[in-house]
Formats: structure tokens, C-alpha cells, sequence
């Protein structure tokens, strides 16, 4: 009996599940890296093809670490005024560093770090991900609350054991647009 036990083990040990969940996110997110300069770009940038245990599995933790980085996207605006501008390491930026103005920008920006932190600890160290999450992913969903991900089952399984597989994306991009057709006029 399975009682208090949640989540599927999809035919994995723990640490084995984690791995799994965490490379999922990160290939999700990484979809979405400019495809000018990636050899192997995506179809559909921000949508990957799994099996369906797996996409249901993956989308809480997709979404929490989206949360995460769009309650700090805040912070970075209010960093913003006070950063400087010069270039790292010159005179400029030496002086900057010792003023009153990079407390404030280090005040300013610290919770924004620990977002970026706890993103990490969560999907694993994979810096260009985490990226790819604060500077383009977050941003976009900043008016929504929740639901940033949409599963769609595919018909057909796949091959060599028929597993049910389904697409995870990022909601938004890739919607249909609905178009209405007009009424006659009745005269």
C-alpha cells in the first residue's frame, strides 16, 4: 500500500526521479534559448515531446520555479536605478562599487539573488537555464497568475512499448488564436 505516498515513481529510484524532473525543466527552458546561435534549435521553442506520467509530473515543478522567478523580477526593476552602467573593472565601476549607490543596489538586488539560489538548488546548477528563466521566461507570464504550462496528449503512442505520450509547453506563445465568424444581418 501506497498510503502518504505521493507523486509517480515512474520506474525510477528517488534520486534517479529527482534527476529525471530536474533535466526535464531544464530541457524545457531551454527551448526557449535564441536559436540564432544554437545549432540544433527547437521545432517550437518552449515545448518538449515526453510521456504523459512524466509531463504531469514535471508541470508543479516547472511552475514553482516560474513563481519563484517572477516574484523577483520585481527586484531586478528596483536594482536597475542603481546600477552603473561602466564596463566590470574600470575605473568607473571601481569607484561605483565603493559609493553609497551599490549598497543600495545590493540591497536592492539580494532578493533577487536568493530567487535566483533557490531556482538553482531546485532544477540543479545549470546556470544558462536559470538565465533563460529571470531574463526572458519570467518576464512574460508577470500578469498571470499561475497556469504557465499546458499539457496536450498526443494520439499516437509511442514506439516500442506504447507509451501515452503528450507535449508540455509554456501557455501563450503558441495559443490559437479564436477567430469569429460574422453574424448575417437580419433585415
Amino acid at each position: 500500500m501506497r498510503h502518504l505516498k505521493k507523486g509517480r515513481k515512474l520506474g525510477r529510484n528517488p534520486n534517479h526521479q529527482r534527476a529525471l524532473l530536474k533535466n526535464l525543466v531544464i530541457s524545457i527552458l531551454m527551448t526557449e534559448r535564441d536559436a540564432e546561435h544554437d545549432d540544433n534549435k527547437p521545432k517550437v521553442p518552449g515545448r518538449i515531446v515526453t510521456t504523459l506520467p512524466k509531463a504531469k509530473e514535471v508541470r508543479p515543478l516547472l511552475e514553482k520555479c516560474i513563481t519563484i522567478a517572477k516574484k523577483a523580477q520585481k527586484h531586478i526593476k528596483a536594482a536597475e536605478e542603481f546600477e552603473s552602467s561602466a564596463s566590470r573593472g574600470s575605473t568607473e565601476w571601481k569607484q561605483w562599487r565603493e559609493s553609497e549607490t551599490w549598497q543600495k543596489w545590493n540591497k536592492a538586488i539580494a532578493p533577487a539573488v536568493a530567487a535566483r539560489r533557490r531556482v538553482m538548488q531546485l532544477i540543479g546548477n545549470h546556470k544558462e537555464a536559470v538565465a533563460i528563466l529571470f531574463n526572458d521566461v519570467a518576464p512574460r507570464f508577470a500578469d498571470r497568475n499561475g497556469g504557465y504550462t499546458r499539457i496536450l496528449k498526443l494520439s499516437k503512442p509511442r514506439l516500442g512499448d506504447a507509451g501515452k505520450r503528450a507535449v508540455i509547453e509554456f501557455v501563450g506563445k503558441n495559443d490559437r488564436a479564436k477567430k469569429r465568424t460574422q453574424k448575417p444581418v437580419m433585415e
